[in-house]
């Protein structure tokens, strides 16, 4: 692939992955190679590479003699995920415990800012920019390979949140992101751990994981009881 067929997969790519991530393309939507193309002026070529990209990620899924859908990860794949994510995490406090690069904490503390100015006002972006903290937090670890994982489940994390999510807080995340940040600051690992573990919990809360109740009788059944003498 040439230069500027790289770019523009790359461009196409960031785009489709922040409108999945932001909510603007929602589970189980499906994205025709032709209309992203005509959307973004560029071939089917360069969607279907940008596509491939999404599949490897988890956002997106192909169907035979159907094409490509926004991803729709089921409730147990999700609680898979997050055990996953915990782990992962960890060792990310781990090691910025014991090594932090010297403009760590700075570009940290100017996300969290960035973070801080979307609070209550652009829910999207909100969720992006959560998201997008553990990214960078793991980026910092100077492990290309940790920083990869952590990437893949926190973009799959936000797909999920998508899908399953009863709300979003905003406050809760940035206030929890500068407890997390000052933790790592004076070396408190386990402290750090802790607010960390607490801060994904409420994340894995605020999507219902346990199965729905899928049939009329069942739904109606908790309605019902209110007209029990």
């Amino acid at each position: 692939m040439t230069d500027s067929k790289t770019t523009l997969t790359d461009a196409v790519h960031d785009l489709l992955r922040r409108a999945i991530i932001e909510q603007a393309l929602k589970p189980g939507m499906r994205l025709p190679e032709d209309t992203v193309g005509d959307q973004f002026g560029v071939s089917r070529t360069i969607v279907r590479h940008a596509l491939v990209r999404l599949e490897n990620e988890g956002l997106v899924i192909t169907r035979r003699n159907r094409g490509a859908f926004v991803a729709e990860p089921s409730r147990e794949e999700a609680q898979q995920i997050f055990e996953v994510r915990r782990c992962l995490e960890n060792e990310v406090i781990r090691m910025l415990c014991l090594r932090m690069p010297r403009s760590g904490f700075d570009q940290l503390e100017s996300h969290v800012r960035s973070e801080n100015t979307a609070r209550g006002k652009d829910g999207p972006v909100s969720i992006r920019l959560a998201g997008e903290f553990h990214i960078l937090l793991a980026e910092l670890t100077g492990n290309e390979v940790l920083a990869r994982y952590v990437r893949e489940v926190v973009l799959r994390c936000s797909l999920i949140m998508s899908l399953y999510a009863r709300s979003h807080s905003s406050d809760c995340a940035v206030d929890e992101h500068s407890q997390i940040i000052e933790a790592i600051r004076s070396g408190d690992q386990s402290r750090a751990i802790e607010i960390m573990g607490h801060h994904l919990g409420a994340v894995a809360g605020r999507a219902e994981l346990s199965p729905r109740a899928e049939s009329v009788q069942e739904i109606l059944s908790h309605y019902g009881k209110e007209l029990a003498p």
